[in-house]
């Protein structure tokens, strides 16, 4: 018999397909091209045009379709992008997107509030959804929208861009491989000063929150795969200078301390109202990592104890997207998970962090 090994030898591709996904190896021993992953974004903002514009230089995933409630939006989009109208939709017909073959994913890129309702509708829809971080507002919508999706077989994958960078995957290595001793601090530093007052991101009902919503899930997150464990316990303080254009509801300031089963800490601060806060910062007792920028759209910027970090800068909705496309397509395990789970995780550290806030007092942090 034939093995898989002795059939690459023989098309003289051994070295590339084997570091492939069997599926990717088998197509391009054949002469064929991997299987594209056939993607419509929903939420034609600012945010969803970065994304768009990357995937032009996919290679297993294609922009397909739109999804969007301003009619002017699409007509640009399918300009813009060769969009067909037959994959074009709006909020209220979203669900005829079940009978239509040609798209295989949506890309969930709209206002926080609106994710656990989106991702219910394209689930019952069949398709399998990619939702921009964070994935609800609170841990009980992430849970109704696991189960939605497991109810309908199809996959829930975040979009946490930064589990596919460079040099975050670098330290990440390094830190499971002991490069670092026991790690034992995380200092994460996440802000910037916001505009428009008017913006939904200042908008309670559709955000859910301010800062801690927006860029605090990022130290969170980091923080949680730069240590390589999850925290059991988190205490926050909020600050707020500006009640104004912070009202009830939006964080402008909130600084929040985590543990670790290991006795490893973390100290982290999320705010929409100071710039230049961009920065990991992991030590442990044989060596440390420096990311600043730690989480922006790049190049990303990253250092160690034995010197710099060298990593050709790639858009990271283009690596991002590319690699979402082989875990839906070919079962691919990334290295830091961006399923659903993932996304469950942190929203139950937010729903903590809001309520050690509330109450002043150390809270923990269910399993």
């Amino acid at each position: 018999m034939t093995t898989r090994r002795h059939f690459l030898q023989k098309a003289g591709l051994t070295t590339l397909a084997l570091s492939l996904p069997f599926s990717d190896s088998i197509a391009q021993a054949m002469g064929q091209e991997p299987k594209v992953l056939r993607v419509a974004i929903m939420g034609l903002g600012s945010y969803g045009a970065r994304v768009a514009d990357a995937m032009k230089d996919c290679s297993r995933a294609k922009l397909v379709g739109v999804i969007s409630g301003t009619p002017s939006k699409i007509e640009q989009w399918q300009q813009k992008y060769s969009i067909p109208a037959q994959n074009c939709y709006s909020y209220d017909n979203v669900a005829e997107i079940k009978n239509n073959k040609d798209i295989d994913a949506v890309y969930v890129i709209t206002p926080n509030a609106l994710h656990k309702e989106h991702t219910i509708a394209l689930a019952k829809a069949g398709k399998h959804v990619i939702c921009e971080k964070p994935m609800a507002v609170n841990a009980r919508e992430g849970q109704e929208m696991i189960a939605a999706c497991k109810a309908a077989g199809v996959q829930l994958l975040i979009g946490y861009r930064m589990h596919f960078e460079a040099n975050t995957l670098d330290i990440v290595k390094k830190q499971r491989a002991g490069e670092f001793g026991k790690t034992l601090f995380f200092q994460g530093l996440s802000g910037f000063i916001i505009g428009d007052p008017s913006q939904w991101r200042l908008n309670k009902a559709l955000s859910g929150g301010g800062a801690m919503m927006d860029i605090g899930v990022y130290s969170i997150n980091g923080a949680r795969y730069m240590l390589g464990e999850d925290p059991i316990w988190v205490t926050a303080q909020e600050t707020k200078t500006d009640p104004i254009k912070f009202k009830e509801g939006i964080d402008e300031t909130i600084t929040f301390q985590m543990g670790f089963p290991s006795g490893a800490t973390a100290s982290c601060l999320s705010t929409y109202s100071l710039n230049y806060l961009d920065k990991f910062f992991l030590s442990g007792t044989k060596g440390f990592a420096e990311m600043q920028p730690s989480t922006g759209y790049g190049p990303i910027k990253a250092k160690t104890h034995s010197g710099p970090l060298e990593h050709t800068h790639v858009t990271h909705q283009t690596t991002q997207m590319d690699e979402m496309a082989a875990i839906i397509l070919d079962g691919k395990q990334p290295l830091i998970p961006v399923d659903g789970e993932e996304g469950l995780k942190d929203m139950h550290i937010v729903d903590a962090i809001f309520k050690a806030v509330k109450t002043g007092q150390k809270v923990s942090i269910p399993k």
